[in-house]
């Protein structure tokens, strides 16, 4: 059985809309995803949700290594030491 729907309208000016557009594309959104997430977390935590960012440089390139590493079926690191030894490397920095 489908859940009902409903048809939201939302006036809102060009070059926001486009922006808007635009901005949540990179994050892997459409507009309609935005707003339903949105009402969502309205409805789940009672409050007025907003904090989400495009992501930056460093955080894009660790998403396609996720995603490559997620592809592939293989963990960046062999073993355990080879993770505490990268951990150790780059707390140094």
């Amino acid at each position: 059985m489908s859940a009902h729907t409903s048809m939201l309208h939302v006036r809102v000016d060009d070059e926001t809309k486009a922006q808007a557009t635009e901005a949540l594309a990179a994050m892997g959104m459409s507009v309609s995803d935005a707003v339903r997430l949105f009402l969502r977390r309205v409805v789940v935590d009672q409050t007025f949700p907003l904090e989400l960012k495009v992501p930056n440089a460093e955080t894009l390139a660790a998403m396609e290594e996720s995603r490559a590493m997620m592809a592939t079926r293989r963990a960046r690191f062999a073993t355990a030491d080879a993770l505490f030894d990268d951990l150790e490397k780059n707390s140094r920095k």
